[in-house]
């Protein structure tokens, strides 16, 4: 009767957190409460308190202490770009190249050439969006196709699937599989250009269905026209992109592994080793590297850089606490006795296919809180050490199951709830009857049917 309560608990405290997310409810408010009335069900109402200060906030700490580094240069790296104009040139220097037949595409190389690099979603949609929209109105496709080149662009292959992308996506496994940036190359690569072409076969196909409405009348949040002569030259724009993934893999694969790290065994250090943070490391290094590099290309343009480098640092605040908060649910939920049954039942979807198993729940979980590295750390907070222990039993590479879970984060994380969603439909002036059908179908229905048929290819022929 308990575990049942508790299971009960668990369930309508995820459909909550869901339902309320959607309605525009922060997280980092619904995470405790909700998490606390898992807890009432399972029967640990004198101990709320002490779950809520031991349990939740430890699994937020945990989270915060590990990644914000991570979060804050990214911010920061992702407004330098921004406020010098770099990200703008590159998007412009883009559309030049491949001209007026090729704008479409020209907005998903832009996306994804800086989300790879490391530039946040967040800030790529407010640089492109401004150049996409006069580029699409030159050339009379419809308005509400940008959402979803933007987002096929930096929010499926860059973001998940390439190896060595600078997403938190992709960092945040390697310290449950002891893996790095570039884990299943091949795996990923092949995965990540199946998505590519079939969000590019789609958009293709709706800009003829909706030929004859043009760019469309009556839009709101139209940008006004660029100013490309204050913007600073290609080759100044592309260096601090190129610099982070060039330094992301030197630290990575050939400084870091050749340093003497033994004291990490150390109790003061956590008694852990270098495979854990060697990717961490690595990524806090090559944003750096890149921002100083920014800065010092910038100088001149950045005409207030304190302002510049204070709204990066204040940037990177909700999206740091919004996830940590996810961890400390996914912890606390880990704590109670239903979830056990719950555990044994998702590793069981795929018996002895713990791929299959990881990339459902994966999935799940980024749908319900409406966010990839959410769903995506609140599953590896309750499974993560199962996941690599399932793996080794079954001969399966750590690295795969680093790709699929990275991947799998990509998938049901954009129903209409998920934040970066309803931010980017504010930024281009649409609503989600005009344009969620298409960007759903580039980055949820696409990614998802890709990740599921290749990862259970691999699972039943790879292994």
């Amino acid at each position: 009767m308990e575990d049942s309560l508790s299971i009960i608990g668990i369930f309508v405290s995820l459909i909550l957190l869901m339902a309320l997310a959607y309605r525009g409810i922060s997280v980092i408010i619904l995470a405790p409460v909700l998490a606390l009335l898992a807890v009432l069900f399972s029967g640990g109402g004198s101990q709320l308190l002490a779950i809520y200060t031991q349990v939740f906030m430890y699994g937020v700490l945990g989270f915060v202490v590990k990644y914000f580094p991570v979060f804050l240069l990214g911010a920061i790296f992702g407004k330098l770009m921004d406020d010098s104009g770099s990200a703008q040139k590159i998007a412009h220097a883009i559309f030049t190249m491949m001209g007026p037949k090729r704008v479409v595409l020209s907005v998903v190389v832009a996306c994804g050439i800086l989300t790879y690099g490391g530039v946040s979603v967040f800030v790529v949609v407010f640089a492109i969006y401004p150049v996409a929209a006069a580029m699409f109105r030159n050339a009379r496709i419809p308005k509400r196709l940008i959402p979803a080149a933007l987002g096929l662009g930096g929010g499926t292959l860059t973001m998940t699937c390439l190896p060595g992308a600078v997403q938190i996506q992709n960092i945040i496994p390697t310290a449950y599989f002891g893996t790095d940036t570039y884990a299943a190359p091949v795996y990923g690569t092949v995965c990540g250009v199946l998505i590519l072409l079939g969000g590019l076969m789609w958009l293709k196909r709706q800009t003829a269905a909706y030929a004859a409405e043009g760019y469309g009348e009556n839009h709101i949040n139209e940008p006004v026209e660029l100013d490309v002569s204050r913007l600073p030259p290609l080759s100044i724009a592309l260096a601090p992109v190129v610099c982070v993934i060039a330094a992301n893999y030197v630290f990575s694969e050939l400084l870091i592994p050749a340093w003497d790290t033994s004291y990490l065994s150390e109790a003061q250090f956590g008694a852990t080793s270098v495979d854990k943070l060697r990717s961490l490391w690595a990524m806090i290094a090559a944003l750096l590297v890149a921002s100083l590099a920014a800065i010092f290309l910038n100088w001149r343009r950045l005409t207030n850089l304190n302002q510049t480098l204070s709204a990066g640092a204040i940037n990177s605040m909700l999206p740091t606490f919004n996830t940590g908060s996810e961890v400390g649910y996914g912890v606390t939920i880990a704590s109670l006795a239903g979830f056990a049954l719950i555990k044994l039942a998702v590793i069981n979807v795929a018996p002895g296919h713990p791929l299959i198993s990881a990339s459902i729940a994966v999935n799940v979980l980024a749908g319900i809180t409406g966010s990839a590295s959410g769903g995506m750390s609140i599953a590896l907070a309750a499974l993560g050490d199962t996941y690599r222990q399932l793996a080794i039993e079954n001969g399966i590479s750590l690295e795969w199951m680093h790709r699929v879970v990275s991947m799998s984060s990509g998938g049901f994380d954009t129903l209409p709830h998920n934040g970066a969603v309803i931010t980017m439909f504010i930024i281009c002036g649409l609503t989600h009857r005009q344009s969620y059908k298409d960007l759903g179908m580039v980055t949820l229905v696409i990614p998802f049917s890709v990740v599921i048929v290749v990862t259970t290819l691999l699972s039943f022929f790879g292994t």
